[in-house]
């Protein structure tokens, strides 16, 4: 059994329209959710299936740092795809500094985060004071370093050309494992 402290906002979108995100969770993992939604905490009941319910785990963790449901769901399916957070908070003292960070690593317009999720193949979700994103672990290392590269303070252009030179190598990687 494992518990979870998951921000309150974010329980009803564990729970989903008239409960089918925690109904399709519970199938996928063979793991039953109790969820207190007064308090926030998840308990995570272990089924048959004991990777199932590490799926779930991940699942729920990635839902509650502002991950679409949807966006999750192939997380239950594939024992390779990961979800990483990084603490914002360990790098930025005040909430401007904050602030400044998040906008660094969504960028203008979004166009950051969107240049990174096509490039890598990862999903990106900014929530509170965490970054996260899911993808396996080759993108998980790729965009742990582009990140660390915006909080250290590199103009975008480079963070851009890191990423693109990885997207090939990434796509040449592909293409030599067949």
């Amino acid at each position: 059994m494992t518990h979870l402290k998951i921000p309150k906002d974010r329980i009803g979108a564990i729970i989903g329209p008239k409960g089918q995100t925690k109904k399709f969770i519970e199938e996928k993992s063979s793991s039953q959710l109790n969820i207190d939604s007064e308090n926030g905490s998840v308990e995570i009941i272990q089924g048959d299936d004991p990777v199932g319910t590490l799926r779930a785990i991940e699942t729920i963790k990635a839902i509650g740092r502002g991950f679409n449901p949807e966006k999750t769901i192939p997380m239950l399916d594939d024992d390779l795809l990961m979800l990483e957070v990084i603490d914002l908070s360990k790098y930025a003292s005040t909430n401007k500094e904050m602030t400044r960070l998040k906008g660094r690593i969504i960028g203008k317009g979004g166009k950051t985060r969107e240049i990174a999720e096509n490039l890598i193949g990862v999903k990106i979700s900014i929530y509170g004071k965490t970054v996260s994103f899911i993808g396996y672990p080759e993108q998980i290392q790729i965009m742990r370093t582009a990140i660390e590269m915006l909080i250290e303070g590199a103009n975008h252009g480079p963070v851009y050309s890191f990423l693109e030179k990885k997207h090939k190598e990434l796509m040449q990687a592909q293409l030599d494992s067949y």
